[in-house]
């Protein structure tokens, strides 16, 4: 089998990750990948904050558990120390369509660089308050950005899932 598909077969969302920080040129290689992602038009009107920081992450962490509901110890990030978060241009009516496929291809490509990763969700709530607008303004971003979401990057903590059993009936041929 082609190693693509089979990295994509194999790819699992991890629930526990190492705090070990992953090496930079590995971040480096999975941002290019969420950057050539396909997208509607050519627009390219997606942006990733790579946040390395403890300070900032731990923040987010707790702004996404507060936004989730959960208890104030729970981590939605699940240890992991690097966070890519995705905007898309809020204006751009394929926006969530782009800023998905960009997230898609960061996490298979952070499975084939042997880094565990999960999508976490609530990107779009974080993205409306104040501080995150604040974030963007200090970080030069100017305009109307919406969170699409979050790829949560570490070095796995125990075993990778096995993959559930796929159900047969979502595929129908028309010939």
């Amino acid at each position: 089998m082609n190693s693509i598909i089979e990295n994509m077969k194999t790819r699992r969302s991890i629930r526990k990750f190492k705090g070990d920080m992953i090496p930079r040129d590995s971040i480096e290689q999975i941002i290019e990948a969420g950057l050539y992602a396909a997208n509607g038009k050519g627009k390219q009107a997606t942006k990733i904050i790579a946040v390395t920081n403890k300070e900032l992450r731990d923040k987010i962490s707790k702004s996404n558990c507060e936004i989730g509901g959960w208890q104030q110890d729970f981590d939605p990030f699940y240890g992991a120390p690097v966070i890519l978060i995705v905007l898309a241009d809020a204006t751009w009516r394929n926006r969530v369509y782009d800023g998905s496929l960009v997230l898609g291809n960061m996490m298979n490509a952070a499975h084939a660089l042997n880094i565990g990763s999960i999508w976490i969700h609530r990107a779009k709530e974080e993205f409306e308050m104040p501080e995150y607008k604040e974030l963007l303004k200090e970080l030069g971003i100017e305009g109307e950005w919406e969170g699409v979401g979050h790829c949560a990057l570490g070095y796995v903590d125990g075993e990778i899932p096995k993959a559930a059993k796929r159900n047969e009936d979502r595929v129908y041929w028309v010939e």
